[in-house]
């Protein structure tokens, strides 16, 4: 019996580890992308959930990076949130106030920013989160969202170039 219980016992210092470590960018991703607190924290809890319902998958398919794969399931949970009749009532421009202190401490150059950013369409704001916002590798950021490092970059150097310009009074986004 001693022997059935430490696999979960690792399964729970593993989840314990990962919330201890990446609570606050899995929560700030949350919040980017879904621009409501409640929501944030509700996707949150729900991230923790699945990585421990998926933790067998996480093992077994070898995954390098543990960050990349729950910022992964993160964005994932949001797409679901945001499917929901409810999201589409939120409004952005009070989004950031309802952050805590120390998740938000910005200056207005970079509020602009953030809020720009979350009203980039998913494609661009995706890589943008996790490529600025949460310091992965290009590669990083490819497999934490399925795709392949080229793709990528071409949706960074576009992304770039709508945050350049929306914050310098141009281009409109073409979806």
């Amino acid at each position: 019996m001693e022997h059935a219980e430490v696999p979960g016992m690792i399964r729970e210092q593993r989840l314990s580890r990962w919330i201890e470590e990446y609570s606050d960018p899995v929560l700030r991703t949350c919040f980017v992308y879904l621009s409501d607190r409640a929501q944030a924290e509700d996707a949150t809890q729900d991230t923790w959930i699945k990585a421990w319902k998926h933790m067998d998958d996480f093992e077994r398919k070898g995954i390098a990076n543990e960050k990349a794969w729950l910022l992964r399931i993160a964005i994932n949970t949001c797409k679901d949130y945001r499917r929901s009749a409810w999201f589409r009532h939120v409004d952005r421009s009070k989004a950031l106030d309802e952050l805590p202190p120390q998740l938000t401490a910005v200056e207005a150059e970079d509020r602009t920013v953030t809020l720009t950013v979350m009203d980039l369409p998913d494609k661009y704001k995706q890589v943008i989160l996790l490529y600025y916002f949460q310091g992965l590798t290009m590669q990083e950021t490819a497999d934490a969202l399925g795709s392949s490092q080229p793709t990528i970059q071409r949706r960074l150097k576009k992304a770039e170039e709508l945050l350049k310009g929306q914050l310098t009074g141009g281009a409109e986004y073409e979806g």
